[in-house]
This record gives structure tokens, sequence and C-alpha cells, in this order.
């Protein structure tokens, strides 16, 4: 059973004036849900939906309104799962090596996305269809009919990633501008956006839609999707141009050949109104405790999170590694640079028993590294760590956030490239942070201890250039405090090879102090620089 198409194909190749004007005449139904024109196809698409974005940032902002029953709206968690899509009716199956499924409206995923289907010259939209979906007993006797027009919130797309013989997720679209990624022998984790606006701010944050998609079928052969979005948003439009290239498994007995999936991205945006803190190519994960204090309060898990640290390559190509924190407050740190290299959120410990959650499996979550296209100019990766008590809540962002952010009536393309990986890139050659902890300096008896605001820092790197050397070679710790007094700096060979750097800080009274760290032999440097702001507050 194929998904059913509500509308009648058109031709694609319009005049881009033709287009604009007749865009522009169906924004304001399409904001109410109602059926659409359709839009032009592969040739012209990324022009169309340009203009289409251009025109709605014109506009007053119209948000969508779901078309379904308070039933559907109040659809549970458990009952969602007993909605399931039926293999057999998946979109392209046996046409071509991807297949795409929908997901059923309900709970907190109601309003509509208009999802249009692109082959060759045609384009063709869908509308919601209950014959597409398998009904559990947990929804038994419940009344979920809807109309055609209730469409979908959101798809999946599926690929042989691991398997010649299964259908594997390798992406995932769902709610407002969120979508995740997934590489070979991995579990879903950590989210990607669209795009966040004004987060941690304090009339609180914007979360524009994908509002329309446009699936362009890939042909038989192909090893890569392509498709189209619509962004809306009170102060931001949008339109995006996305390449899905699921990842493949290495060679037998080991990573050899190995990669990530990958997703390129174009994103052209339009202000409607100013938007004074814009994050580009935005990451969101959970961290719950690991780093600083194992077991958290009161859990037998050692480790609970989706990311544990923050990775960056500068312009000038440094690499920074900065651990996550689950504080009592709201914290928003920057990295300041000038044409970023990269930065991602990693999840660097792999081992099962630093985590011990058999149901969970978080030393399977996938890392994510964002590689802009072209020099993005001056700005900040920011980081954004909420408190938090749940590991069902997501509580980090990590986003680049340009100087001057957007003005009303700015148009701004950036082009950035996604990929999934396990613990370490490629492209990384120094030596990595592995221990990062910071406890009070002083030991249990002490007659005369030290007092409160003197911290002990111990940092144990391993890998790159430090895997040459012996136990006796001579390696340098450049230790850098923006605040505070710095001593006993010491460098220690580790029993498993790389080394152990231990130090104690003394904060002053009124704030913390920015931390920096990294080991070099004369002049060469050894390591990525750890990056922290340590304050009088415990770390999880």
């Amino acid at each position: 059973m194929e998904p059913i198409l509500i509308t009648v194909s058109v031709p694609l190749r319009w005049s881009t004036p033709v287009a604009v004007a007749l865009l522009a005449m169906v924004s304001a139904s399409c904001a109410e849900g109602e059926r659409s024109p359709e839009s032009p196809g592969s040739s012209t698409l990324p022009v169309e939906v340009k203009a289409r974005a251009r025109a709605l940032a014109q506009e007053p902002f119209i948000p969508r309104t779901p078309r379904v029953t308070a039933a559907v709206r109040d659809l549970s968690y458990s009952q969602l799962r007993g909605i399931q899509y039926r293999r057999e009716a998946a979109l392209w199956r046996d046409a071509s090596p991807f297949q795409v499924q929908f997901f059923h409206p309900g709970g907190g995923f109601v309003t509509p996305v208009r999802i249009h289907l692109v082959e060759g010259d045609s384009a063709s939209s869908l509308g919601f269809d209950p014959g597409l979906f398998l009904y559990g007993d947990e929804v038994h006797g419940m009344d979920l009919g809807l109309p055609p027009e209730a469409g979908y919130p959101g798809f999946r797309l599926l690929y042989a990633m691991n398997d010649p013989g299964r259908m594997d997720e390798v992406a995932a679209f769902l709610g407002a501008s969120y979508f995740r990624l997934v590489g070979p022998d991995q579990v879903y984790g950590l989210s990607s956006r669209g795009l966040a606006v004004e987060v941690g701010g304090r009339d609180g944050e914007e979360f524009p839609h994908f509002v329309e998609f446009w699936l362009e079928r890939p042909n038989p052969g192909d090893t890569s999707v392509v498709f189209h979005a619509l962004l809306d948003g009170p102060s931001v439009t949008g339109a995006y141009t996305f390449r899905l290239t699921p990842g493949r498994r290495g060679g037998a007995g080991g990573r050899s050949g190995a990669r990530g999936t990958a997703l390129a991205v174009e994103a052209t945006l339009f202000g409607r109104q100013d938007v004074a803190r814009l994050g580009v190519a935005p990451l969101t994960s959970m961290y719950l405790h690991g780093t600083f204090r194992a077991g958290g309060a009161d859990d037998f898990r050692p480790r609970v999170h989706d990311s544990e640290g923050l990775l960056m390559e500068t312009g000038r190509g440094e690499w920074i590694w900065r651990p996550l924190t689950n504080r009592q407050k709201l914290r928003v740190t920057s990295l300041r640079d000038v044409g970023p290299r990269g930065f991602g959120l990693v999840q660097r410990t792999r081992s099962f028993g630093s985590y011990m959650d058999l149901e969970a499996r978080y030393d399977l979550r996938p890392s994510q590294w964002v590689e802009p296209e072209g020099d993005w100019g001056a700005g900040g990766v920011e980081l954004v760590e909420f408190p938090t008590v749940s590991e069902f809540n997501d509580n980090i962002v990590a986003y680049w956030s340009p100087d001057g952010g957007l003005a009303a009536g700015e148009e701004r393309t950036f082009r950035y490239r996604l990929e999934t990986f396990d613990g370490q890139l490629e492209t990384e050659s120094l030596g990595r942070i592995v221990r990062t902890r910071v406890g009070w300096d002083g030991l249990p008896g002490e007659a005369d201890p030290h007092a409160g605001n003197r911290r002990r820092v111990v940092l144990d790197f391993l890998g790159g250039p430090l895997d040459r050397l012996t136990a006796g070679d001579s390696v340098v710790a450049v230790v850098q405090a923006s605040a505070g007094a710095v001593s006993e700096v010491l460098v220690l060979p580790l029993p498993e090879g790389g080394r152990r750097v231990t130090f104690a800080v003394t904060l002053p009274p009124d704030r913390g102090s920015d931390l920096r760290v990294y080991l070099k032999a004369g002049e060469a440097v050894l390591t990525e620089t750890w990056s922290y702001l340590l304050e009088m507050r415990h770390d999880r």
C-alpha cells in the first residue's frame, strides 16, 4: 500500500516570477493547513523554496493550526508506541535504496507538516492516510479518525546501513525543526535542529518549525537522498536543502573503511524580526552526571548522558575540549572565534561498563560534528547548559552564534556538513582528554586543611603524540586561568601511557575562573586544550 496522493501533479519548470507570485498567494492558506498548489521539483526547487521563504518573511507570522481531534491530541507516549507504521507501505519500497515512513499525529506532535513527493518534472503532496498504520491494543476502541488535511507531523528515512538485508532508520524529522541522525552500530541520542533562536533568553526561546518538505525520489543506484524544507517562525523564515548519505560499517575486524552518516545542509535565512542571538547548526543533547561525580546523587549507573563534551576546532587550528556539566542554575558560555573549522557534541566514553545501562545503551549513542563550508566570519560557539534532575530532559544546546545575529529584512546563507562518529574524529590527531576530576584540595584528617575555595584539578591525556613518548620524556603543562591563583602544577606519566596533569586553583570569592590546559614538548603542541569554567558549586 502506497501513501495517498491528494493533489494533482503539475509541471515543475515555472519561471521564477510566476512561482513567487503563486507561492505568496498560497502562504496564508498553508498557515491554516489548507492544501496548496504544488511546488517545482528537482531542477528549480532550491530557488523556488527560497522565494517562498522570502515572501513569507514579508508577512505577519501565522501559526499552523492542528487538524486533529482531542483524542489524538491527548495520546500518551505508550499509546503512540502502540501505533506502528506498516513496513510494506513504506514510500519508495522496492523502487529505491531508500524508504520513507511517516509519524502518526499525537501527543505533542500534532502540527501538520506538508510533505510533497518530487519525481522527475512533477510533484504531489500527501494527506493523512490511516491505512498506513497498525493500531494496537493500546488504542483499541478509541476514535482516532482524522481527515487527510491533518497531515503527518514528520517522517523517518531508512536505508540498509548495517546489513544488506535489513532496512535501518538513519534519520528522523519530528517536532519544530528537530531531527536526529544515527550511524552504523549506533542508537539514537542527541538531536539537531534547523535553527535555534534566543536560547536561554529572558523572554523565552523561540522554536521555528519546518512546515513543508519536498522529498526527491532517489534512483535505484543512488547512495544519497535529497530533500528540501521550508522553515517558518515568528522572527525568521528559511529555505533548506539537505543531502543525506547514510554511513557504512568498516571492514571485517575493525573500523577500516567505516564512515558516519552525513547530512549536507544549505540554509538560507530571512529575518522577519530582529534576532539578537541566532543559533546556526544547533545540537541538542542530555547530560545528567558522570564526568565529575560517578553515579550522581543516587544512581547505580556511573554515567548517564547522551554527550559528555563540546569539541571545537578553531579557525587557527586549535582543538578545544570543554566537558559538559549539570549545574543548579542555567549557564551560557561562548568560545569566541573567526571562521571556525568545526564543532560538535561528543560521546567520547564508549565502554558499556562506564554506563551499565542495558536499556538506554548510552555507550552506543552517536557523537556529531558540524563542519562549516566557507567563512562563517566572527562569532562564537555557544554552549547552553540547563539544570536537570531527569535523563528525559534535553539540557544541553551548542551552536554557532554569528556576530550581529539576523536583522529584519536581512538574508544570510550558511552551508555546513553534519556527520556522526563514535568517540574520536579521524581528523583529530592530538592527545585527548579522557578523564576530568575536580574536588576540594585537601586530605581527610588534615590538621590544617586548605580553605574551601582552593580546588584540585586532575586531567588525564592519552593518545596522539603522547603514544610515542617514553615515561622519561620531558612534557610541560601550559595552565592559564582568567582569575585566581594556580599552583602546584605537576605532569606525571600514566600507567597506560599518556600523561596526568594536576594542579591547585585558589578561586576569588566573587567569581569563577576560566581555565585552559594543554601539553607541549618544546614548541610542539601535544594535546587538545582542556577548557573549563571552574566555580565553587559542585559539578556532576
